[in-house]
């Protein structure tokens, strides 16, 4: 009997609505763009009132955003879902103004 080498192969699936960049910006909004290419801002504001969300208050927090496995996420596990943040962001055609994506 033959010796069989199985090898592992490690396959990363990138969908058209993982993000792949995101940015806080000021009045508890982000930039965010995908890896399908789509480009806008999100507001968060209609969430802090709710539950998990209002831990975002805190600006110093609010900024930790971050990439998790394609999605929006915070420290504590908050996200966004992704057919949320396709629906409800303002579409952006070219870059914010590097004043703007600082939250100046």
């Amino acid at each position: 009997m033959e010796n069989t080498l199985i090898k592992s192969i490690r396959c990363e699936v990138t969908m058209h609505w993982d993000v792949r960049s995101v940015k806080p910006l000021s009045g508890y909004r982000i930039y965010v763009e995908t890896v399908g290419g789509k480009k806008g801002v999100f507001d968060l504001k209609p969430y802090l009132d709710h539950g998990v969300f209002s831990e975002l208050r805190d600006v110093n927090y609010f900024n930790q955003v971050a990439i998790v496995f394609g999605a929006v996420t915070w420290p504590h596990e908050q996200d966004i879902a992704p057919e949320t943040l396709l629906a409800e962001m303002h579409p952006i055609d070219s870059e914010l103004s590097c004043s703007e994506q600082s939250g100046a």
